[in-house]
């Protein structure tokens, strides 16, 4: 994945002449992001806009003449009148209101042929905006089986825009695409406006248009786009404010009273005029079959969203995902764990004995290749997420759950940011914008980082290496399996009790009506799901070569330090270090938990990443192991943990259960205090995640120990 920055349009070098750039476009579920990654490949990089949390995805595209082009992949939108971040995001681009992205020189818009009624909306409002545009048509295939005929050549004529038919999946189209983009910035831009309104409304729309270019210097273009969008919004954004002279939007307030007083409502007036121009281009261009077809997707949709067998297929699907990460990632996770070994053997057997080669093995090797080790399980969780999505099983997915949640107050639209937190907690909580009501996505934020992320997989693995035994159960699922499915489920009712809890007293209110689109099965796209896999892989590298490295440099330091009289054994070494001090202080909070100072040491650690906790362990038994053989220094931390007396299956299981509930992620805290505005929603949610993962974690293990559970 390529890290380095693209310059702002206009200034991407490419020869004697700057690369243009060019907004991709289009519905949620329309093909865009696979168009995206088809064009761009590994020239791509990601981030967020400033200020928001909405993701910024950028990329370049060769040309067939030799150059090249910058595009933006701006969020998925049904409007540009903007109800969300997202929504407000991708029109400040397009009309140049964004301070970081220069206005781009033309639009690609992705159109879904399958959806196309839907689509059109959106079509009509960026045809307004001036800029040159090529009309990208996918899902073609998914259209054909519907028996839907769509004539692209009426379809150009009618906008005024090339129309170019792509299947990304299959690459097919992407050259002749290149090849409109390359002549993009020389397409005449389309008819300003191709569908008509009642006169008042639109003597309202030219009076604020010639009021928006004399006071605010804009072009009549430009003014006329401008006058609509501030006609549209119930109330000016904050920054509409900042934007324009009190003069206009005095003004602005005033028409739509005086609208209102004629009778007409300026919104539904506009969006009826759009939709009756959506009905005319579809009647010359788009034939359907006389009577509905049941097409793959309905008859898949009668199984899979089934009253009984949908859940049966969802958790059977959630099972086999689950299981495969722990299974199908044994071997790989093996050929790293024995690469680390060898590394840290030919190291000790060729670099002097001394403190610099004791901090490279039991320092960085030990914490940083420890945890590299679960690579493959992070590449096969985020491979089964891409693959769902890419699909359109995920929809379903969330249909079902709908019927769960709102049962504990949680709105239907939580379930994305909940399903998305399984990755990781950070882009869970940014998917929350979508949620219109505030106290349900408070709700949201708040129980989002008790679904058990990514980085808690090597806490639980090595957990259940170590101690739970391989066994089959059923003849179909292993033990193991079963228990890192046992933690996801633990985690899935925390979050849905404390939800319930939550909507019951602190963010008492219904829970808004659902409305969910249903998009197409399609075939996935190996491409995008690779770059899913990729990009992923790349910031949890990044993760281990930045944070866990640091912290496994300062741990070793610590646990170290002071040294001790030469022949102290390893564990009196390491109690009577920083790090075993500052253990011990900690301990009597966390003995009636079964935990000791070295959990304790390792606890406090992963506050900066949870996965941090493996490699913590791995640095404080390798430092307790120095003064053993290669043999035995590199051998690896399930082992040691096995051989440990003190460690048991139970407090193999009290530590996965504490890990499954408390916050344990200074990013996920950043991230909350941005989404609120404030420090009182953050603390909040440490606190209560704290006090739940304390009191269950303490009686998991006063009751295992009464019960002689687990015990050696």
């Amino acid at each position: 994945m390529s890290t380095s920055p693209l310059p702002a349009a206009g200034s991407v070098s490419d020869g004697a002449a700057a690369a243009p750039l060019y907004a991709l476009v289009g519905n949620p579920n329309c093909g865009k992001t696979t168009v995206f990654n088809a064009l761009t490949g590994l020239r791509q990089k990601v981030g967020n806009y400033p200020g928001v949390t909405v993701e910024k995805k950028e990329g370049r595209v060769r040309l067939p003449d030799g150059g090249s082009a910058a595009l933006i992949d701006l969020p998925g939108l049904y409007s540009l009148t903007p109800r969300s971040p997202d929504e407000a995001i991708a029109r400040d681009v397009l009309l140049g209101h964004q301070s970081d992205v220069a206005q781009p020189n033309g639009v690609i818009h992705v159109l879904d042929a399958a959806n196309i009624e839907r689509n059109l909306y959106l079509t009509s409002q960026l045809l307004e905006l001036g800029l040159p545009m090529v009309v990208v048509l996918t899902m073609t295939d998914v259209a054909a089986r519907m028996q839907h005929e769509i004539d692209p050549a009426v379809l150009g004529k009618l906008f005024g825009v090339p129309i170019v038919t792509v299947l990304a999946s299959e690459k097919l189209g992407l050259d002749a695409l290149r090849e409109a983009i390359a002549h993009l910035r020389e397409t005449p831009a389309p008819a300003q406006r191709i569908w008509t309104l009642p006169k008042p409304v639109e003597d309202e729309i030219d009076e604020l248009s010639l009021m928006l270019q004399h006071d605010a210097g804009l072009g009549a273009r430009q003014s006329a786009v401008e006058a609509v969008s501030l006609l549209m919004q119930d109330k000016p954004r904050p920054e509409e404010i900042g934007r324009w002279p009190k003069s206009v939007l005095d003004h602005v307030q005033a028409d739509k009273a005086n609208l209102l007083a004629q009778g007409v409502d300026f919104s539904s007036t506009l969006i009826e005029s759009r939709y009756e121009w959506v009905r005319k281009i579809c009647a010359q261009a788009v034939k359907k079959p006389g009577k509905a077809v049941a097409n793959l997707t309905d008859k898949l949709d009668k199984i899979l969203t089934h009253k009984f067998w949908g859940y049966v297929i969802f958790f059977g699907v959630m099972s086999l995902v689950f299981q495969a990460i722990f299974s199908w990632a044994a071997v790989p996770m093996d050929w790293i764990a024995q690469g680390v070994a060898a590394l840290s053997s030919f190291i000790t057997a060729h670099m002097p004995a001394g403190p610099l080669q004791d901090l490279i093995v039991n320092g960085v090797i030990a914490g940083v290749g420890t945890t590299v080790t679960f690579l493959p399980q992070i590449l096969l969780l985020f491979f089964f997420i891409a693959l769902l999505e890419d699909t359109g099983y995920m929809a379903r997915a969330a249909f079902l759950m709908d019927k769960i949640m709102s049962k504990v107050g949680l709105h239907g639209k939580s379930f994305i940011p909940l399903l998305s937190s399984f990755a990781c907690a950070i882009p869970g909580i940014m998917a929350t914008r979508t949620i219109d009501d505030r106290k349900s996505r408070l709700v949201t934020i708040l129980v989002a980082p008790l679904m058990s992320c990514s980085a808690r997989i090597p806490v639980y693995t090595l957990m259940i290496a170590a101690f739970i035994p391989n066994k089959r159960v059923l003849g179909i699922f292993t033990l193991p399996g079963l228990t890192m499915i046992a933690m996801y489920f633990l985690g899935m009712v925390a979050a849905f009790g404390m939800a319930w809890l939550f909507k019951k007293t602190l963010l008492r209110g219904p829970s808004p009506v659902f409305f969910l689109e249903m998009p197409p099965y399609h075939k996935p796209s190996a491409r995008t799901v690779i770059m899913t896999m990729l990009e992923r892989a790349y910031l949890f590298l990044r993760r281990a070569g930045t944070v866990i490295l640091t912290v496994s440099i300062v741990l070793w330091f610590l646990t170290s330090y002071p040294q001790a009289a030469p022949n102290t054994p390893p564990q009196q070494q390491m109690a009577q270090s920083y790090a075993g001090r500052a253990g011990h202080v900690i301990e009597p909070l966390i003995r009636p938990l079964g935990f000791d100072w070295r959990i304790g040491v390792s606890l406090v650690s992963s506050f900066v990443a949870r996965e941090v906790f493996v490699s913590s362990m791995g640095t404080i038994y390798s430092v307790g192991d120095k003064n053993s053989d290669v043999e035995q220094i590199s051998g690896s931390l399930e082992k040691k943990l096995r051989a440990d007396p003190y460690f048991t299956p139970l407090i193999a299981v009290c530590v996965m259960v504490f890990y499954v509930l408390a916050m344990q992620c200074m990013s996920t805290i950043a991230v909350v205090k941005r989404e609120t505005n404030g420090w009182t929603w953050p603390l909040f949610m440490t606190g209560y995640m704290t006090a739940l993962a304390w009191v269950t974690t303490f009686i998991v293990f006063q009751v295992g120990m009464a019960l002689h559970w687990g015990l050696r």
